[in-house]
């Protein structure tokens, strides 16, 4: 899809992305996901169907060369039930199949919103809403370093603590 035929948001999308690193976030939400007042945080409305949506939003993020993304769900949407929610059942089916492969953690909603909104207080938040009017349904993306690994990150600590060590003196 050339840059011209595809959706605004998805547009603003690929526009951030160059911007964004270590601490940002991107959300992919439900329709009921309140406008946030603080001045980090971009909303747009990309409608549509959320699958979709968590599926552009990995092709880009994959794309990057300097981002990975470690995915959050709530951990309210293992516990929703069809019967309060007609769709839920497809909607896990459909997003398991989506997230195959990707670095995935569950918490409870609230636990995700502390965390993105102490994010936001320094660093830039994407959220997109869709029309998905399931709860708890909304991906959220914490960007991290494409090119440094968490484990890499903590052998320099080690290193630099064992350095200290010998020395008196942070190196």
């Amino acid at each position: 899809m050339g840059k011209e035929t595809q959706p605004l948001w998805e547009r603003k999308l690929h526009e951030v992305l160059p911007l964004f690193g270590h601490r940002n976030w991107i959300v992919v939400a439900d329709a009921a996901y309140p406008a946030q007042a603080s001045s980090g945080i971009e909303t747009i409305v990309a409608g549509g169907d959320p699958i979709e949506a968590v599926q552009a939003v990995l092709r880009a993020i994959t794309a990057t060369r300097h981002l990975r993304a470690n995915v959050f769900l709530d951990q309210e949407l293992v516990f929703v039930r069809e019967s309060d929610a007609p769709g839920i059942d497809h909607y896990r089916r459909e997003l398991d199949a989506t997230l195959g492969g990707a670095s995935l953690r569950q918490l409870p909603h609230e636990q995700i919103i502390a965390r993105l909104d102490q994010s936001a207080e320094v660093f830039r938040v994407l959220i997109v809403k869709t029309a998905m009017t399931i709860p708890y349904t909304s991906v959220f993306f914490e960007l991290d370093c494409g090119y440094w690994s968490a484990e890499a990150e903590g052998r320099l600590r080690l290193a630099m603590a064992a350095a200290e060590r010998i020395t008196g003196e942070p190196d």
